[in-house]
């Protein structure tokens, strides 16, 4: 084995979401001095968009670190459940993870996910019990409870025996031992640990194979493919072959070839076997294909990726205020957008209708469409969705349908009515725990129980309950229908712009999206109702003016405040017969059925 291969570590970091991955490996390339010409921001990995604003990982990404000569490649992936496909193509680059837990919460869904994962490919796994610091914290329970699924997950007695390091990386701590007196501001016992239990790369002779793991888009190269070499070195400028999933090869040259080097793309003129890299040169690389010398196109196995379980319906936005907002409307820039995200998401799926001005995407759930939703409108596309439904399965003449298990923590005080609210959807209460005031449910559920849950939920627990969710298995279809939201729509009678007076007589009714000064029209939906049915209202009536005196002539009129609807919030709210109409400056609800 060369020198290169011995001072080389590959490894990806795991952990349920808002556990701490990022900001502890935003500390590892604090403790390498990497970052000594650069402003460090807060959340420095997490450098998207809409990453900085929801505080969550969305996008996995690759970075590098040196420490005592040794190159340690680190790959942050997403920790929610939505993006596990992140995850799932990741595990075939590195050579051993990272798995992070918090020290209060201990293991939770998303943590037997990504441990599956890891398992699956024999990987070693280091485990970093972070936020250690934290109250209530209990490490070694924590420590207890993984080595409890671990065992649930029938592992073999090797892979019991893990390192363990306690950390609080908000504070740039760490310590071998779960004292927190023990605590020492640098974060060495990590990466020591990492050169002691992570292998360097193993890597075969033979002719030059790269698989693609992650597609990134630049403005200047086009697609970027970023995977790891798994033989044969690689130049700058040389000829090789692209081996898609159909079968076909095609020759293009390698216009750039980068490493990663602290949190940027760094170009060199070679790559050797377990580098991590990024290359240029094609615009039709898909997740899972291989690149290989134009000599031997032999392909890598395909990556496996978990089924998508729910779909959402897209189309053109044909609604009276269509092209008053957006840049990007035609069928063609919508389906070529698509089509985009369809190669860098590999556990996207679209499928074609009858109508060209539609598609059926599947996704693996709610967050999974907001998040590409979200960054549609905010490329300037304008177009409509459907509300998400489940995909069903027929095995044997009889249908199937996902479950979930989802894992609700609120106040011990509101967990009779979400247990009455869950299990009106369909769900089983599997367990149910108390600590320190805050009760942890959990139930098995059919994922269309929790479809449009969010809102119903956060209200239930006055806006401080958090649920995560975590597909099961597809299991028989007991109930076919069961009532999820209990409340209809308010709906505008008449195109113009709201008034004042138009909302005096009707926010009894329920409660309004709308504000004066708003433009509607006819069939938007304005606010929720309170009863079960859906109600037309007229918003844009004015008041009557003529030359007669009124007493009332000096009040003043004070409406109650209006509710703001997020993009997430609109879509859990839709139901069958309403759509969501999205545009760069607004979100509208309306009643059409796509």
């Amino acid at each position: 084995m060369s020198e290169a291969m011995i001072n080389k570590r590959n490894v990806a970091i795991i952990a349920h979401v808002d556990h701490g991955k990022t900001s502890l490996v935003n500390e590892l390339i604090k403790e390498t001095n990497q970052l000594s010409q650069q402003v460090f921001e807060e959340r420095t990995l997490d450098s998207n968009e809409l990453e900085k604003e929801r505080g969550i990982t969305i996008l996995a990404k690759a970075t590098s670190i040196c420490y005592k000569g040794t190159t340690i490649n680190i790959v942050d992936t997403p920790g929610h459940a939505d993006f596990g496909g992140e995850v799932e193509r990741i595990m075939g680059m590195v050579d051993g993870v990272i798995i992070v837990i918090d020290a209060f919460e201990g293991p939770m869904p998303q943590t037997r996910f990504v441990l599956e994962k890891a398992l699956a490919y024999n990987l070693p796994i280091l485990t970093v019990v972070n936020k250690v610091d934290r109250d209530g914290a209990d490490p070694e329970k924590s420590v207890d409870s993984l080595l409890d699924l671990l065992i649930e997950l029938d592992v073999d007695e090797r892979q019991l025996d893990f390192p363990v390091v306690y950390t609080s990386a908000l504070n740039g701590t760490s310590s071998y031992f779960s004292e927190l007196a023990t605590q020492e501001k640098s974060m060495v016992p990590v990466l020591e640990t990492i050169l002691r239990s992570i292998p360097c790369p193993v890597v075969s002779s033979g002719a030059f194979q790269f698989q693609v793991a992650l597609v990134s888009y630049d403005n200047y190269l086009g697609q970027v493919a970023i995977g790891r070499v798994f033989r044969g070195s690689v130049k700058s400028g040389q000829k090789v072959s692209l081996v898609q999933s159909n079968g076909s090869i095609k020759n293009f040259r390698i216009s750039k070839l980068f490493v990663f080097k602290n949190l940027e793309r760094v170009a060199v003129l070679e790559a050797f076997p377990g580098d991590i890299v990024a290359i240029a040169g094609s615009n039709e690389m898909t997740v899972g294909e291989t690149i290989t010398s134009v000599t031997c196109p032999e392909s890598r196995p395909v990556i496996d990726v978990q089924e998508p379980t729910m779909q959402m319906l897209f189309s053109i936005n044909d609604s009276p205020f269509a092209g008053q907002d957006g840049t990007m409307l035609t069928m063609r820039k919508i389906e070529e957008r698509l089509l985009r995200e369809l190669k860098q998401d590999v556990s996207l799926k679209m499928l074609a209708t009858e109508s060209p001005n539609k598609w059926l995407l599947y996704g693996r759930g709610e967050l999974h469409f907001s998040i590409l939703i979200e960054k549609m409108r905010r490329e300037g596309f304008e177009f409509q969705v459907s509300s998400a439904s489940v995909l069903e399965k027929e095995i044997d003449g009889k249908t199937f349908e996902p479950y979930e298990k989802v894992t609700a923590r609120m106040n011990e005080t509101y967990s009779g009515v979400v247990i009455d609210s869950l299990s009106e959807r369909g769900g089983l209460l599997k367990e149910m725990t108390v600590q320190e005031n805050q009760a942890y449910l959990t139930f098995f559920i059919p994922t269309r129980g929790m479809i449009g849950y969010l809102t119903e939920y956060l209200s239930l627990t006055k806006g401080t309950g958090i649920f995560y969710q975590q597909f099961d298995s597809y299991q028989l279809t007991k109930n076919k229908k069961f009532l999820t939201r209990k409340t209809g729509s308010l709906l505008s009678k008449y195109t113009g712009v709201v008034t004042t007076y138009g909302l005096e007589n009707i926010e009894d009714r329920g409660t309004l999206f709308v504000n004066a000064g708003d433009r509607v029209y006819e069939g938007m939906v304005i606010g929720e109702h309170h009863q079960s049915s859906d109600l037309e209202v007229n918003v844009t009536r004015k008041r009557h003016l003529n030359n007669m005196h009124s007493a009332t002539k000096e009040a003043t009129y004070v409406l109650r405040s209006t509710k703001q609807m997020t993009l997430e919030e609109s879509l859990s709210f839709i139901k069958e017969d309403e759509c969501c109409e999205v545009t760069p400056l607004e979100i509208r609800l309306r009643k059409y059925s796509l």
